[in-house]
């Protein structure tokens, strides 16, 4: 990595162009978050409440990098696409078409998605039992960008997520809409982003696809994916302005991780100091 500084306030645009570098409702249940004033090395209270939101499209390693970042960091950690994932896959298996919206948030609200805190990561449960196993079909991936545009399962996810920030107020969490709609007054915002090409690469090996899905195909499938979240009325894909945006293209997974580590540090080091 380069010693190059980061400014100490970003806005939204890349730290590359300084630093160069070649993923309540009562059930939820509940986890004891850890104390981050052991990993963080800084003396903060057990109760300061660290919320840190990794924004950005399909492809750009969301889930990896804020699995690992809250593993380094000792917070818990969010999937919310896999909330939205989860939704879909109750749309394809209940049999609920796209046009009876009704039926499917009834449905939705009637499953009461959430996590067990126990598992390494939180597993997503929909009537008490795991479809974890289910979301990452492709069926599924070929639906949730519609279900995300539906704003009443909008609302509720979000409300959902909300409790989740509040019964885990050491949290990194990811999606599409954490730092600009969800958490808008978290402490530190991540936007990752890289070129749809290398975008599409990523989700083919993902999704184990090579055998059946050609990389320009991805391609257009990604495009399609941006121009839809991008443009939808409730939580729109958007890079916060107060975010930090990185150029995941130009990083190794764990030029991310490394990279998200440094600038959390140095950025709850400067919060806490000015309490």
């Amino acid at each position: 990595m380069s010693s190059t500084q980061t400014p100490v306030e970003p806005a939204c645009v890349s730290p590359l162009k300084s630093v160069t570098h070649s993923t309540a409702p009562s059930s939820i249940i509940e986890s004891k978050a850890q104390p981050i004033c052991k990993p963080l090395g800084i003396e903060v209270p057990e109760y300061h409440p660290v919320i840190i939101t990794i924004d950005g499209p399909a492809g750009t390693g969301k889930s990896t990098v804020a699995r690992q970042l809250a593993a380094r960091l000792g917070l818990d950690f969010l999937d919310t696409g896999a909330m939205y994932r989860a939704a879909a896959a109750i749309m394809i298996d209940r049999k609920i078409p796209e046009d009876d919206i009704g039926e499917l948030v009834s449905t939705v609200l009637g499953a009461d998605l959430h996590f067990d805190w126990q598992e390494d990561p939180p597993t997503i449960l929909a009537w008490d039992h795991p479809i974890d196993h289910r979301i990452r079909h492709e069926d599924v991936t070929g639906l949730v960008s519609f279900v995300a545009t539906i704003g009443e399962l909008r609302h509720h996810m979000v409300r959902k997520q909300r409790v989740i920030g509040a019964q885990h107020p050491r949290l990194v969490t990811e999606g599409r809409d954490q730092g600009s709609v969800v958490f808008p007054d978290a402490a530190i915002k991540f936007y990752l982003d890289a070129d749809p090409e290398v975008r599409a690469q990523r989700r083919i090996a993902q999704l184990g696809l090579e055998e059946s899905v050609g990389l320009e195909e991805m391609c257009q499938r990604i495009i399609k994916r941006d121009k839809t979240d991008s443009s939808r009325t409730d939580g729109p894909l958007v890079c916060p302005d107060d975010a930090i945006r990185i150029d995941t293209a130009q990083h190794d997974l764990q030029g991310v991780v490394d990279l998200l580590e440094k600038l959390t540090r140095e950025r709850i080091s400067r919060l806490i100091g000015t309490e």
